[in-house]
C-alpha cells in the first residue's frame, strides 16, 4: 500500500533522522509544532526500518493514544501494528511495528516477554515525558535500539532535561516557519486588561499548583466571560483550558448565563465522545476542559483558544495553543485568536503568546510589552519582527560600547562577540548549550578551524558554540559573504555591519583603502557607507 505524499519538511525530517542514526547518534529528537504531522514523520521512519528488515516499538504515555497512533501509521504507510497494553500483547503476531503504553511496557514481567534485541528502533511520542524512570526502564531493556523522540518545540529548560536522554536534535521545524509555509494558520494574540493575582499560588512539580490556581482564578470568572463577549467569542469556536474540573464546570455555567452555547468535558465524562462530536459539528460555541484536550484531540474548526491554566512549561503551552493552529478550509477559518490575560505574579518565567514565536527571551519580553500596549488582536509574526528590531537596536547600542574597548586591542583575530554582532545572527546571539557534548570546551580541532577562519578561539565558550560558528562560516562562504578577517579590518576603519556585506564588496573596499596608502578614501564615510548601493551604480 502506498503511503501519503510527504510535505517537504516531513521528507527532510525522515532523512535527517536516518542520517543521525547512521552517523552514530543513536538517541535523537524530532521537533515539530502541534498540527505538523509528527505521526506521519515517525511512521515513515518506522517504514524505513521495517523495509530494511527491522522491528519498531512506538511508545506513548497514555494508553488511549495507542489505537489512534496505530490507525495513523496504517494510513500514512500501510503498516499494520500490534498493541502492548493491559491484557493485549504482540506475542505471536507477525506485525513488525508494535505500539505500546509505557505504563505496560515498563513492567519487568512485560519486558521479559521480549529479547533485548527484539526491536531495532524505538519511537517515543511526546518525548518530553521521556525523562521519567518508566521510559528509562524500557530503553535499558533494549540497549542496542536506535531511539527517536518526538516533541513540540521545547524551551531551554525542556532541552536541558531532554539532553540527559537524547544525543542530538535531528530536525526542527518551527511554528513561525509552519505558519509562513501555509501549513498552520496565523495567530493573532490579544492581551486582555484583566489583572489576575497569582502571587500566592504555590509551585508543584516545577509548575503552578492546579489546586491553588483554581482558587486564585475563581473570583475572576464572571469578568473573563464578559471579556470573551467583548472579544467576539460568540462568533467563534473556542476552547478554554482551566486548572480544575470544578472550575471548568463552574465556568461553563457562567458562560451559559451570558448567552454562550457552552459544554464541558473531563476525564470522568461518560458522554465525552458525544460532546466532542457536537462541538465539532458547531452545536457548541465554547468547550471548557481541565487539561483533558492537550494531546490526542484534533478539531481544525477551533479558531479561539483561551488559556486559563497559566504554566511555566513551553511544551504544555504549545499543546494548548496547538488545538487551534490547524487549517480548516471547510469553515473558512483565517486565523487563530489567542486571548492572553495579565497574570500578576512575581515569577517572570510564565509562558505567554510571545514565547510561541520569539527567538530569544529578550524578544519575548519586548513582544509582551507591545501586545499589552496594543489592546487589540495583533498578528504574532508582525509583532515579533518589530520587537526583534527593537532588541537588535538596543543590543547594538550596548555592544558598541564594549567593542570600542576591543578595537583598542591589537588583535590578529576577530572576537566572536564582534563577529556575532556584525553578521546579526540571532542563533549565535541567543545560543545556549542543550546537550552534554555542547557544554564541553571547544576541541583542539575546532579551535584550529576557528583560528584558520580568523576567529579568536579563546573567547568561544563551549564546543556547541564553536560548532555553530563553524557551520555559519561554511554557509557564509557558500553564499559569498564577507570573511571574519575582512570584518575585523573594515570595522577597525569605522565601517559598520560588515558581516552583511558581499565578499566582493569587502574585497573592493580593502583594495581601495590599500591603494590610498591604507587610509579610507576621502569621499567615503564609513559610518554610512552602503556597499549594495555602490555595487548597483
Amino acid at each position: 500500500m502506498a503511503g501519503m505524499t510527504l510535505r517537504p519538511y516531513q521528507a527532510q525530517a525522515v532523512d535527517a533522522v536516518m542520517s543521525e542514526w547512521g552517523e552514530g547518534r543513536r538517541k535523537t529528537l524530532l521537533v515539530l509544532p502541534t498540527g505538523c504531522g509528527k505521526t506521519v514523520v515517525f511512521a515513515n521512519v518506522a517504514k524505513r526500518v521495517v523495509d530494511a528488515g527491522g522491528r519498531v516499538l512506538v511508545l506513548a504515555h497514555r494508553g488511549e493514544l495507542l489505537d489512534q497512533a496505530a490507525d495513523k501509521i496504517m494510513a500514512a504507510t500501510g503498516l499494520g501494528c500490534s498493541v502492548e497494553k493491559a491484557e493485549r500483547t504482540s506475542a505471536g503476531e507477525w506485525f513488525r511495528v508494535t505500539v505500546g503504553s509505557v505504563q505496560s511496557m515498563m513492567r519487568e514481567s512485560r519486558l521479559k516477554r521480549f529479547g533485548h534485541g527484539d526491536f531495532d528502533a524505538i519511537v517515543i511520542d511526546e518525548a518530553h515525558h521521556a525523562v521519567s524512570d518508566s521510559y528509562g526502564a524500557v530503553l535499558d531493556w533494549f540497549p542496542d535500539a536506535d531511539v527517536l523522540g518526538v516533541t513540540a518545540t521545547p524551551d531551554r529548560a525542556d532541552r536541558r532535561n531532554l539532553g540527559a536522554v537524547f544525543d542530538s536534535v535531528a530536525f526542527e521545524y518551527s511554528l513561525p516557519a509552519a505558519i509562513r509555509d501555509g501549513y498552520l494558520c496565523p495567530i493573532k494574540a490579544q492581551t486582555v486588561p484583566l489583572s489576575i493575582d497569582l502571587s500566592a499560588v504555590r509551585q508543584s512539580a516545577g509548575d503552578f499548583s492546579a489546586g491553588d490556581l483554581g482558587t486564585a482564578l475563581d473570583p475572576y470568572l464572571y469578568q473573563i466571560a464578559d471579556e470573551m463577549v467583548a472579544a467576539g467569542c460568540m462568533g467563534r469556536r473556542t476552547v478554554v483550558f482551566l486548572p480544575l474540573v470544578a472550575t471548568s464546570k463552574k465556568f461553563r455555567a457562567i458562560l451559559e448565563s451570558k448567552g454562550f452555547r457552552a459544554a464541558e468535558v473531563n476525564g470522568e465524562s461518560e458522554d465525552r465522545a458525544e460532546v466532542l462530536a457536537d462541538f465539532d459539528a458547531g452545536r457548541y460555541q465554547v468547550l471548557c476542559n481541565s487539561m483533558l484536550l492537550t494531546e490526542g484531540w484534533d478539531c481544525p474548526a477551533v479558531d479561539c483558544v483561551i488559556v486559563l491554566r497559566p504554566t511555566r512549561s513551553n511544551g504544555l503551552y504549545q499543546q494548548m495553543v496547538g488545538r487551534g493552529t490547524r487549517l480548516s478550509p471547510e469553515t473558512g477559518k483565517t486565523e487563530l485568536l489567542l486571548l492572553d490575560f495579565l497574570w500578576h505574579t512575581e515569577r517572570h518565567d510564565l509562558c505567554r503568546p510571545a514565547h510561541l514565536v520569539a527567538s530569544t527571551p529578550e524578544v519575548a519580553e519586548a513582544m509582551t510589552e507591545r501586545l499589552a500596549a496594543a489592546g487589540c488582536p495583533e498578528e504574532l509574526e508582525a509583532v515579533e519582527r518589530a520587537a526583534s528590531a527593537d532588541v537588535v537596536a538596543q543590543r547594538e547600542e550596548a555592544l558598541q560600547k564594549e567593542l570600542k574597548e576591543m578595537r583598542t586591542r591589537k588583535r590578529k583575530l576577530v572576537d566572536p562577540l564582534q563577529y556575532e554582532m556584525s553578521i546579526a545572527d540571532a542563533d549565535l546571539m541567543g545560543y545556549a548549550p542543550s546537550f552534554g557534548w555542547e557544554m564541553a570546551p571547544a576541541s583542539d580541532k575546532q579551535r584550529a578551524a576557528l583560528e584558520r577562519a580568523g576567529i579568536l578561539p579563546d573567547a568561544v565558550e563551549c564546543a556547541g558554540k564553536a560548532s555553530l560558528i563553524l557551520d555559519k562560516l561554511a554557509k557564509r562562504r557558500a553564499e559569498g559573504l564577507s570573511t571574519p578577517k575582512q570584518i575585523r579590518f573594515l570595522e577597525q576603519k569605522g565601517f559598520v555591519r560588515v558581516g552583511e556585506w558581499p565578499l566582493e564588496a569587502a574585497s573592493a573596499m580593502i583594495s581601495r583603502i590599500q591603494a590610498n596608502g591604507w587610509r579610507t578614501p576621502g569621499n567615503v564615510d564609513p559610518a554610512t557607507y552602503a556597499p549594495q548601493a555602490k555595487l548597483q551604480m
